[in-house]
């Protein structure tokens, strides 16, 4: 079975910081990279890379625990995505009218889903807990979930709903491209690029094998 990683990398995203799912704290990380370093490799590996140099990309130093963002954005992602998801099934129900249960419900989901963001997982203390370059991420998305939240407070028409979908819709976009982005700019280019060349050299049984262990590990964090 063939193994979509940067799939694989945003599924877990939200589960634990990225440092984490890439660089599990030291003690997982060595046990992943022996787990990995016993997979047979590809004749291919074999002559072109050394045993020794793989395992050294898997087993690099975890960072420090005050560089590892915390889950405030990707939380964020995660209440954003639901949000659009529930407007944009709105429009399946207009022609029962403002007043239908289907819509009414929905509505009451995603303000939820806002108010939950903005009073545990946007607040004032974890936002400042932020590196500069995702704190204003999050500034941006406690922005955008107020306004979303407010809209719905006082919204007349079904119209005024199919607007909030296709903005929030809209914004969810942004912000995971952004987010994504950053994330690699701050982990770097190239040492990305070698933990994806190093899990790529491995066979699809060997990557599935990988990928099992690897969700074990994180379940133990």
């Amino acid at each position: 079975m063939a193994i979509n990683w940067l799939q694989f990398f945003g599924n877990f995203i939200n589960r634990v910081p990225f440092e984490r799912i890439i660089f599990p704290p030291r003690d997982n990380t060595k046990e992943l990279g022996k787990f990995i370093a016993t997979l047979p490799r590809p004749e291919s590996q074999k002559e072109g890379t050394s045993e020794g140099k793989s395992t050294s990309i898997i087993q690099e130093p975890a960072k420090s625990p005050k560089t590892v963002a915390t889950a405030c954005v990707p939380c964020a992602l995660g209440h954003f995505s639901t949000s659009a998801g529930l407007l944009n099934e709105i429009a399946r129900f207009k022609k029962d009218g403002i007043t239908s249960d289907e819509i009414l419900d929905r509505v009451a989901k995603v303000q939820a889903e806002q108010n939950a963001l903005e009073r545990v997982d946007l607040t004032p203390e974890n936002i400042q807990a932020l590196p500069s370059w995702e704190k204003e991420l999050a500034e941006d998305a406690l922005s955008q979930s107020r306004k979303l939240r407010h809209s719905l407070e006082s919204f007349t028409n079904v119209k005024q709903l199919e607007q909030a979908a296709a903005d929030t819709s809209s914004f969810y976009k942004e912000l995971n491209r952004n987010w994504f982005k950053g994330r690699f700019a701050h982990l770097g280019p190239e040492k990305a690029q070698r933990i994806a060349d190093e899990v790529g050299q491995l066979s699809p049984e060997d990557k599935d094998r990988v990928l099992k262990r690897a969700e074990e590990l994180i379940e133990e964090v």
